[in-house]
């Protein structure tokens, strides 16, 4: 690798706005920023050992989804809500309203919320343990919700190899999913 592809200051002004993407869609506009942060730490400090293995994007990726599986399996992570100022400032009292801070839509009762995160958690467990080669497309397209062609173009893969992967990646977790997290419908 030259100098030039492995200066941080680059590299970090042509992924940041990508990676915190990325990572909102998996942990959360709440907490991307800080592990956005996290991840180019983990990146300045890992840089100067990057052999070139595999190319650089992909390996950026890799460290990027790692940092959000550990945020995710965290027993502090909750999808937490920013402190809210009172509504009425005069009594301090707020008025809670039923909906997603970020979206806007309705909030998710409870039970969608426990659900949501054994799904995630098991989701979490089962793609860490995939290949290599499959791991990180389905993480993408499963946790970041990228599309295969979105996928393509990030790691610099070729749109067939993208899909091939994503669909024997997917049957494996599928068949994971099935046989420990009783979830035949989540992919």
């Amino acid at each position: 690798m030259s100098d030039a592809q492995l200066d941080f200051q680059k590299i970090h002004d042509d992924f940041r706005p990508r990676l915190q993407r990325y990572l909102a869609r998996l942990v959360g506009e709440f907490e991307a920023e800080d592990l956005t942060q996290e991840v180019f730490l983990r990146i300045s400090r890992a840089l100067p050992t990057f052999r070139g293995d595999s190319q650089l994007h992909t390996w950026i990726y890799r460290i990027a989804t790692n940092a959000a599986v550990d945020r995710l399996r965290a027993s502090s992570f909750k999808y937490a809500l920013p402190a809210a100022l009172p509504d009425d400032p005069d009594t301090g009292e707020f008025e809670l309203e039923d909906r997603d801070v970020w979206t806007g839509e309705p909030a998710s009762s409870p039970e969608e919320q426990v659900f949501h995160d054994e799904k995630v958690t098991c989701y979490c467990d089962f793609i860490e343990n995939l290949p290599e080669n499959y791991r990180l497309v389905v993480a993408l397209n499963q946790l970041g919700e990228f599309s295969a062609k979105e996928i393509a173009a990030m790691l610099g893969l070729s749109l067939e190899v993208v899909k091939i992967r994503l669909h024997r990646g997917k049957a494996r977790l599928l068949q994971e999913l099935k046989a420990h997290c009783n979830a035949e419908d989540w992919l």
